[in-house]
């Protein structure tokens, strides 16, 4: 089938600077993004590109590109269904806040509503892509409600994950380590695999495009993420070891990352890994272990996370200890809100369950981040449902500079890496802070040396 419209189900971080990117490389493809949240689309949709929801670098410069040629967001849900040949899925999948698998199985419950939408609207045969991070075995269950509730329609169901970094997502998509298209054995799963094929081998060469079996596209992808985000528990487990025993972290990152069967990359020790995709891909890989009866498979990969959520609290306690054994009143700047540099994402962002811990503890928190904004912020806080949203107000200010968030601050921890945070004025920083002033560097990115000559009492990850 030579595709000539796709439609892509969700706005967000996944399916926006995909179908972007799409657009952009095969303008002779229609490509329309729908979602039902109109103030989203309204983003997308702005005559000011810079105002679009997601923030990537080169992200606005593309869609300014296709936008209105071939890229188009629309709220019109089943008029984009309707016109399509292929539709990717590309809605939320959260972990589960309810009933059997609470806290590590994946919800479907968005990407059923998807399913049966399709099936209600669809009139022709359609390739229907998964490009959500979906737990083993969902294809089996698209098909099944697309089959059985269908209108004769013939669906055949692609999986398609992505590889995505958040803050380099332009330039994975872009330059892509490889794209994998999972499908089924028959004639007709080959043919739709081999639609896809096509469309991304207008920028991708086609060594690079692996196609494998449904079941083996969905493992790979919670495979990955499990892997990388082992790589970093695994760093900080060894930063807690160095600062007890006087190695330096980072010293011994570079050491073993020269390493060729290790490498150098995801061993940058931190406050914890964040994001959309870690915690949750590998909780759902337990719960997944744990269903086959694979309870030591589980154990192992939970530790993952169990190790990530320590080194979170280790950083909150550290700063109350630091501080006299209580930062009751006293006011800590927050570097960074979002989970990493070059994104607004905030997705299980180190600094929202530290903020969590400092506000039991009664601190006044200030936040600067150049692209997360205060509503953001308190949204963060408030789903974690620790206390009333009227005391997260209170106890949260947020601040459109850095120098104002840091005036008169007790201490600073440093969250995210944004690079800008370099380049401060630290000296006259230091000069408006409270005495003696500290810095808790989560992310290892400032000059220690220079700022203990400031005169800061200086903390990093791992040393």
């Amino acid at each position: 089938m030579k595709i000539t419209k796709i439609c892509c189900i969700g706005a967000g971080y996944v399916g926006g600077p995909t179908m972007a990117i799409i657009a952009q490389k095969c303008p002779h493809i229609d490509v329309t993004v729908v979602d039902l949240n109109e103030e989203r689309i309204a983003a997308w949709n702005d005559k000011d590109v810079n105002n679009i929801p997601i923030y990537e670098p080169g992200l606005a410069a593309v869609v300014a590109e296709a936008r209105s040629r071939n890229l188009f967001f629309s709220t019109d849900v089943e008029k984009a269904i309707d016109e399509a040949q292929v539709i990717f899925i590309s809605v939320n999948t959260p972990t589960k806040t309810y009933g059997k698998g609470k806290g590590m199985a994946a919800d479907l419950k968005f990407i059923e509503l998807c399913a049966r939408q399709i099936a209600k609207v669809a009139k022709t045969d359609k390739i229907v892509v998964e490009k959500s991070t979906l737990p083993v075995r969902t294809a089996e269950a698209i098909k099944s409600i697309l089959d059985n509730t269908g209108n004769g329609v013939q669906f055949q169901i692609v999986s398609n994950p992505e590889f995505l970094a958040e803050g380099t997502a332009v330039d994975d998509l872009l330059n892509p380590d490889r794209i994998l298209i999972g499908g089924d054995s028959s004639v007709e799963g080959q043919e739709a695999m081999q639609s896809l094929v096509e469309v991304y081998a207008n920028w991708v060469s086609i060594d690079k495009i692996l196609t494998t079996n449904v079941w083996s596209s969905e493992l790979s992808k919670l495979t990955a993420n499990a892997f990388l985000a082992q790589r970093i528990s695994s760093i900080n487990a060894m930063s807690e070891l160095c600062e007890k025993t006087g190695a330096d972290v980072n010293e011994v990152a570079r050491a073993i990352g020269m390493d060729s069967r290790i490498g150098s990359k995801f061993l940058k020790a931190s406050v914890g890994f964040g994001g959309s995709c870690f915690q949750k891909d590998i909780l759902n890989l337990v719960y997944i272990a744990k269903s086959y009866g694979l309870n030591e498979v589980a154990d192992y990969w939970e530790q993952v996370i169990i190790m990530n959520d320590h080194q979170k609290r280790r950083f909150s306690n550290n700063i109350v200890q630091t501080l006299y054994n209580t930062v009751s009143g006293k006011k800590i700047t927050f570097l960074g809100w979002a989970f990493k540099k070059d994104t607004n994402d905030t997705r299980e962002s180190a600094a929202i369950y530290v903020a969590d811990d400092l506000i039991n503890e009664n601190a006044n928190i200030a936040v600067y981040d150049p692209k997360v904004s205060r509503k953001k912020v308190l949204a963060d806080l408030n789903e974690l449902q620790t206390r009333e949203a009227i005391a997260n107000e209170k106890s949260v200010q947020s601040f459109a500079a850095p120098y104002e968030a840091c005036k008169e601050a007790h201490a600073i921890a440093v969250l995210t890496e944004w690079d800008e945070f370099t380049d401060y004025d630290w000296q006259g920083i230091y000069d408006s802070m409270q005495k003696p002033a500290f810095i808790f560097d989560g992310r290892n990115v400032l000059n220690g040396p220079a700022l203990k000559a400031i005169g800061f009492n200086y903390q990093a990850i791992g040393s």
